[in-house]
């Protein structure tokens, strides 16, 4: 329950997630975004307007998953690290999450790494795919993993196991 141990409920996420179908036909944003607080910047950041203009700036964003083509600009403008972008057509048995990432030492492109769930346990492991590092990004790694089609929608971060 996310006010008691700050993991969200399978309710919580449900509403936050994009269709099945959606899933299916390539990458997509997922915002993990759950508490009212006064942040906006992911709406700024997504030039295809597919996180919704906020009533307020406290508002929970709302993602409009038929104009996201996973892109994934909004992930390092995010500062609660709460955006992922997951791609279940990466090839026949695995799928990406691509992610925030903000220690150091970062891990190398190809690296097998311990694939971690919203509550830090490990998972499963993960291949490192991918790691953009631009100065836009304000020192957000953004990272993407190879992980079983399976566990796309459980990881949500790594530990360098080398």
């Amino acid at each position: 329950m996310l006010d008691k141990d700050g993991v969200p409920t399978k309710e919580e996420l449900l509403k936050q997630l994009p269709s099945e179908e959606r899933l299916d036909r390539g990458p997509v944003v997922v915002i993990e975004c759950f508490q009212e607080i006064p942040c906006d910047p992911c709406y700024y950041s997504c030039r295809r307007r597919a996180i919704r203009e906020f009533a307020d700036i406290n508002s929970i964003p709302i993602v409009d998953f038929e104009r996201c083509n996973g892109c994934t600009l909004c992930i390092s403008s995010c500062p609660g690290l709460a955006i992922f972008v997951v791609d279940k057509t990466y090839s026949e048995e695995s799928a990406l999450v691509i992610m925030p990432y903000e220690l150091l030492p970062l891990p190398e492109e190809g690296e097998e790494v311990a694939c971690l769930d919203r509550r830090g346990e490990e998972v499963c492991k993960g291949r490192v795919v991918n790691i953009r590092t631009r100065k836009m990004q304000d020192k957000t790694a953004v990272i993407s993993v190879a992980v079983p089609k399976e566990m796309v929608m459980e990881v949500r971060n790594i530990r360098v196991t080398s």
